[in-house]
């Protein structure tokens, strides 16, 4: 059959169910039918399972002329996906077209969910259509005799690459392909991402940079015109001191009519405790919505989850208040509307959540944003110039993941076994490890056989035989089996008990908060301040403070922070207030937002695009430094504990830090000589590293990071399904082993990839820099002022409300307003 025939085969099953394909489509069934290879760039809801679903079904057409009578059962086409919850979705839709042209192709899923019943059975037969995640994939790898299983695969469609690109798991899929590339030999490889800002590098990290399968490969996007309308919901009386107490919740009553004029509402909120609270006020206000209004988050048990989103298919949910669960995959066609509480902090994230409503092609998608303090109008105003420029970020791809490596090699010694003159060309023709050294990989080698260097007087550690003909070779059961119980690169953070040194349990904290105090640090924690004594067996030691300045913890859920872009955004639409004059256009967020710069201008100024702000002023608290680079909470932590730093080799003095996205504050019980900070240059960026080190204490923040490291190579084991390791266990275990490589082998790859991944990840380091040079080049100003201004306000409040319980907070700030509005 010629490729016209069999794309005229397609066309007929569209029209017999009324579609018509799209041209992207096409242009995909053509290209894969040439055996291209590609990335599919398609927003969420536009008909992408068909686009690379059909053309495996129709080269399985030509190949195999007598389809309908006879059956060539084995595993033709793997489709990868990063969440669980897709694969019914995809399952239902290959499975529908695969009945309807009469072939006997088979579906299946192979997730964490799969019944081991199931998983026997598939091992037995394999389906046409495997469905999978990067874990299971790599699970499959560890099977004995594993090529036979993929020897006639034909194709392997990467879901959802843009979520996967920017993490280790998006590494163990890089991995997984270049050993299937190699077994199968008529392979083709596609992904399918949403919009980023790097598509092109998106491409060559899933085909692997200079290979053979990059060069024959496509880029097709689908140029729907995708209409997105942005809705900001605009309090009636604006606050001149916006704080960011209420979640929102003043604009409940706003909220309620949109959720009554649409079929299907999704609330999206940033936290899981922002989603509870809102769920509960909705409910207890409006009781008449009492089964009509549910909740989603990560939290919920599996049943509930997919109990909600069936409700939401059938439409038996009015609506559903919901996180980053509900971001991607689970198509519904009936969601009419989104509202989005509080800043999304990211372009990419808010198109993804507006694409959930109007999701037939050629529906306009609705999306309400509504603030929670009055300055995230700005945010509403800077997104909606970035959904018309259609700017969206970039994901940075992990280079050099040693871990990942490790616990790759383990996979494959565990099965067949390797030799390592065959794998090394795969491993290194992967962007991931395109730079790898051969002394690199003579060290991992060493690695899995021989444990490292410092703790080769250790059996444990020495996994992998080499055989007499040189095959590296995992033999021992035991292994084998806690190899295949630990492979994935998910690892969850702890919860550390916090005690006094006395005894008596005050709570759990998360343990990134704790990692980046030292001994002698005062954190506000349960409304008490504590000094760390230390940390020992995942328990916080500590015992009451007097001192007034403190650290205050933020959870996790918390803790997203602004991309780079969406900071570049938010600062030119700050710059644009600043010198708006009367009578020029602007849009209505900005326009309501006139009381607020009114009174920013009267105490203090609104920074131009050259001006870096700097206020200080005095209150019953202290003396208050606030400084304004609008980069992001991540960038604004590393920012203010270096200029505390610095600022204390100038003149002994300690300090609280507050941050925000959209600046810090540094306050202290005596005066900043601040003429002293400016006069000394201390926003440079030399010594950036050695004064971060000091300031952050960036050697617990890696010893914290390793024991992640430590799981993924298996260094160290978490347990049996229902016996897990405590964590206490792990992170004595991992602490153990980083603290023999800090003293007895420094040039130790994972020890040395604990501390980049501290810089580049978490601490955002390229990101600090260039901040620090842009602030180098901005003349600054700093403003003496009496009070607390609109912009230093939602910085101060913040600090306050980890202090003091909910009422008080709402009487403390009740009364400071009155103050400042005198």
């Amino acid at each position: 059959m010629k490729r016209a025939e069999l794309i005229d085969l397609a066309d007929e099953w569209f029209s017999r169910n009324d579609w018509k394909p799209f041209k992207f489509q096409k242009d995909t069934w053509k290209a894969y039918l040439q055996k291209k290879n590609g990335l599919l760039n398609a927003p969420t809801g536009s008909g992408k399972t068909y686009a690379l679903w059909v053309p495996i079904v129709l080269d399985y057409i030509k190949k195999n002329p007598d389809y309908q009578t006879k059956h060539k059962k084995g595993l033709k086409a793997i489709w990868i996906t990063p969440l669980r919850a897709l694969s019914v979705e995809i399952e239902q839709a290959a499975s529908r077209f695969a009945e309807e042209m009469g072939t006997q192709l088979t579906v299946g899923i192979r997730t964490g969910d799969t019944s081991q019943k199931e998983r026997a059975a598939q091992k037995k037969s394999m389906p046409d259509l495997l469905i999978t995640t990067p874990e299971s994939l790599h699970l499959l790898l560890s099977s004995k005799n594993y090529p036979k299983l993929f020897k006639g695969l034909q194709a392997v469609v990467v879901d959802e690459w843009h979520e996967l690109l920017g993490t280790k798991r998006g590494v163990q899929v890089e991995l997984g392909l270049s050993r299937l590339k190699t077994i199968s030999r008529d392979l083709r490889i596609w992904g399918i991402s949403a919009t980023i800002g790097n598509l092109q590098q998106a491409r060559e990290v899933l085909l692997g940079p200079e290979s053979a399968a990059m060069e024959n490969s496509v880029m097709i996007r689908a140029n729907l015109k995708k209409k997105i309308e942005v809705r900001s919901i605009i309090p009636e009386k604006m606050e001149k001191f916006p704080w960011r107490g209420h979640l929102g919740l003043h604009l409940l009553d706003e909220v309620v009519p949109i959720i009554k004029n649409s079929r299907t509402t999704l609330l999206f909120t940033n936290t899981r405790s922002q989603c509870e609270i809102w769920f509960q006020k909705l409910l207890n206000k409006y009781p008449e919505f009492a089964g009509e209004v549910a909740m989603h988050h990560g939290s919920i048990n599996k049943e509930t989850r997919l109990w909600v989103e069936q409700a939401i298919r059938n439409e038996s949910l009015k609506a559903v208040v919901c996180t980053s669960s509900l971001d991607l995959g689970v198509d519904f066609a009936p969601v009419e509307t989104i509202v989005q509480i509080g800043g999304p902090k990211g372009v990419a994230r808010f198109l993804q959540r507006a694409g959930r409503s109007g999701h037939q092609p050629g529906k306009v998608s609705l999306i309400y944003f509504l603030p929670t303090h009055a300055i995230e109008l700005i945010e509403a105003s800077a997104l909606q110039k970035a959904v018309e420029k259609k700017a969206v970020e970039d994901r940075v791809p992990y280079l050099m993941s040693y871990d990942v490596l490790i616990q790759y090699l383990n996979t494959l010694a565990v099965s067949d076994g390797f030799y390592p003159k065959d794998i090394f060309p795969e491993i290194a023709s992967t962007f991931c490890f395109q730079g790898i050294t051969q002394e690199e990989w003579l060290w991992i080698l060493n690695f899995i056989t021989k444990g490292s260097q410092s703790i080769q007087a250790y059996d444990e550690y020495k996994k992998v035989e080499i055989e007499e003909d040189g095959k590296f070779k995992i033999n021992n059961r035991g292994v084998a089996m806690r190899h295949r119980l630990q492979i994935g690169t998910i690892v969850s953070d702890a919860m550390l008990s916090v005690k006094y040194m006395k005894g008596g349990y005050i709570g759990t904290i998360e343990e990134w908060f704790i990692s980046k105090l030292k001994p002698g640090d005062i954190f506000t924690f349960a409304g008490r301040n504590l000094e760390l004594v230390h940390i020992k067996n995942m328990q916080v030691l500590v015992r009451k403070s007097s001192k007034k300045t403190s650290k205050v913890p933020s959870w996790m859920g918390g803790r997203m922070t602004f991309s780079a872009q969406m900071s570049e955004l938010l600062r030119e639409e700050m710059y644009l207030a600043a010198t708006l004059e009367e009578g020029q256009k602007s849009t209505k967020e900005l326009k309501a937002l006139q009381p607020i710069f009114e009174r920013q201008q009267l105490e203090s100024v609104i920074p131009k695009s050259d001006e870096f702000l700097i206020e200080t002023f005095k209150t019953r608290e202290g003396y208050h430094a606030i400084f304004y680079p609008f980069e992001g909470r991540f960038v604004h932590e590393a920012l203010g504990s270096l200029l505390a730093y610095r600022i204390s080799l100038l003149s002994p003095i300690s300090f609280s830090i507050a941050f925000n996205d959209y600046g810090f504050e540094l306050l202290s019980d005596q005066e900043i000589d601040m003429q002293q900070v400016l006069d000394n240059n201390l926003f440079s960026s030399e010594f950036l590293m050695d004064d971060l080190y000091k300031s952050l204490n960036a050697t617990e923040m890696a010893r914290r990071k390793f024991r992640d490291i430590a799981v993924i190579t298996g260094l160290v084991f978490t347990g049996y399904p229902n016996k897990l390791v405590k964590s206490k266990h792990l992170q004595s275990n991992s602490q153990l082993l980083f603290s023999v490589f800090r003293d007895y082998e420094e040039d130790n790859l994972l020890y040395q990839q604990a501390f980049r991944e501290t810089f580049e990840h978490q601490l955002e380091e390229g990101r600090l820099r260039i901040s620090l040079d842009r602030i180098a080049h901005q003349k600054i100003v700093w403003r003496k002022c009496e009070r607390p201004t609109p912009f230093s306000f939602p910085i101060i409040t913040d600090r306050l409300r980890e202090k003091l319980s909910s009422e008080k907070i709402e009487d403390r700030i009740r009364r400071m307003l009155k103050q400042l509005e005198k």
